[in-house]
């Protein structure tokens, strides 16, 4: 396997810290509000990941946080005049739930800043005891980038105008200078007890600290196999949580550093402050989850998705040809997946997550199956190959999961399901009555609603053309 790393911007051979066991850890939400398309991509990617990993025979680990104090919290805590626990337990529920929609496994462990505070102190007082962190008379603590000689080495990005994205603080030595600790600034604010006084831990601390407490190999130069977000937590997240590991345990936090593209929507960086947010719950209102996860993952994680309705329509109807296979092998038991196909799919997935591969070598085997079902309809043995090489899809992409019949239905009211299926039951007692002219009439009348039926020894299946 080869992973496109984002620090020396090449790609390289997959080498484990442990063999045969891989620990990754992915940035999750700072949970505020509800979870947006950005938020679904890298989940999505970050799932396909473990999962070909998995398939690959790894045994992995996997963390994903939540931030749950920030600014954008305690604003939102404020303006709403809920709790902190209840605000973020809320948003934390919502993004579980739209994840699950989405097909992405929960990590293996889910831990929260505010769960991870002794571990914070611990990193905190670590880099304070090396001279690497200062306090300010205001009580605030920074790390010191001019004492990290490998800063910006990360991400190769410390110019004047990525700077300004820093908090500005006149009590600071340097304007790349960030904040691990934030002294209590006023009744209002949330605050913490800790050793450096009452205020609460900077966002970057969190992430080195909970990969340290949680995840880390603490005799290895790298505390960790790989570390993943979006692209817009390269800097300055990654390269300050980069530094601080560094600085306070004198290992690299990462051997691989991955990062995902953006989502856009008419051509614009999707954010919030641009007012073209897309929340996952109200694209679930429009597309099921697994029609959306599929979207989003058809492009390499890599490059950036501009996320519209024509490519997401086109992308089903892709979608569509695996369950109408899936279909015609309804009610076949699977045996193992073929070799040849499970040794294409992961060799396609191997190559930095090649989806755009992995997607062609799933078309071909459609082709192929539907060819030779054609020829030999009655084969039962090839047919459980084939229904074991789309359960394998499913462990491996997280498609093709759902009843076929069920997945045709997708979309219809269910005033139109309910009228559909008396009409089927109608045709049943005329069947059974020998009524043959009212069953034809009947199903006459359902392909005029644009619904297809399938008598199988197992029933009525129905389905929207």
């Amino acid at each position: 396997m080869q992973l496109f790393d984002s620090s020396q911007k090449a790609l390289l051979p997959f080498q484990p810290i442990q063999p045969g066991q891989v620990r990754i850890y992915v940035c999750g939400p700072t949970v505020y509000d509800d979870a947006h398309l950005g938020h679904a991509r890298s989940a999505i990617v970050f799932d396909l990941l473990r999962r070909t990993l998995t398939a690959m025979g790894y045994r992995v680990t996997f963390v994903k946080n939540f931030t749950d104090i920030d600014d954008k919290i305690i604003k939102k805590v404020q303006e709403s005049g809920r709790s902190l626990q209840e605000l973020t337990q809320d948003y934390i529920q919502r993004y579980k739930e739209d994840m699950a929609a989405l097909g992405v496994l929960p990590a293996d462990l889910e831990p929260r800043a505010t769960e991870s505070l002794d571990a914070i102190f611990q990193l905190i007082q670590a880099l304070l005891d090396r001279g690497i962190a200062y306090r300010t008379p205001q009580g605030d603590i920074y790390f010191d980038t001019s004492k990290d000689r490998d800063y910006c080495t990360l991400s190769h990005r410390c110019d004047e105008e990525r700077l300004h994205r820093i908090e500005p603080d006149p009590h600071k030595r340097n304007p790349a200078d960030f904040a691990l600790w934030k002294a209590c600034k006023g009744a209002e604010d949330i605050c913490f007890d800790s050793p450096f006084g009452p205020g609460r831990p900077g966002w970057h601390i969190e992430c080195s600290a909970m990969i340290d407490k949680y995840l880390a190999y603490h005799e290895s130069p790298y505390q960790i196999d790989i570390h993943g977000g979006g692209a817009d937590l390269l800097f300055p997240h990654h390269e300050n949580e980069s530094a601080q590991t560094r600085c306070a345990c004198g290992q690299k936090l990462a051997r691989y550093w991955l990062h995902n593209g953006f989502v856009t929507i008419s051509g614009e960086k999707m954010s919030k402050s641009l007012g073209n947010s897309f929340f996952v719950k109200d694209a679930l209102q429009i597309y099921d989850g697994e029609i959306l996860r599929f979207y989003l993952l058809s492009t390499h994680y890599r490059l950036d998705l501009n996320f519209n309705e024509e490519d997401l329509l086109a992308t089903k109807r892709r979608l569509d040809r695996l369950y109408r296979l899936k279909k015609r092998l309804y009610g076949i038991k699977p045996t193992q997946v073929e070799p040849s196909f499970k040794e294409a799919m992961l060799h396609a997935l191997g190559d930095d997550l090649n989806i755009s591969k992995a997607l062609a070598v799933m078309d071909g085997f459609i082709k192929e199956a539907n060819e030779r079902l054609d020829q030999n309809p009655k084969d039962r043995g090839m047919k459980r190959k084939f229904a074991a090489n789309i359960a394998f899809l499913g462990e491996l992409l997280g498609i093709g999961t759902k009843d076929p019949f069920h997945y045709f239905q997708l979309g219809v009211d269910e005033e139109t399901r309910a009228k559909v299926e008396a009409l089927i039951e109608e045709r049943h007692q005329a069947k059974q009555a020998k009524d043959f002219q009212r069953a034809d009439a009947i199903r006459d009348h359902l392909a005029k609603m644009g619904i297809a039926l399938m008598d199988t020894p197992q029933g009525t299946f129905w389905e929207r053309i």
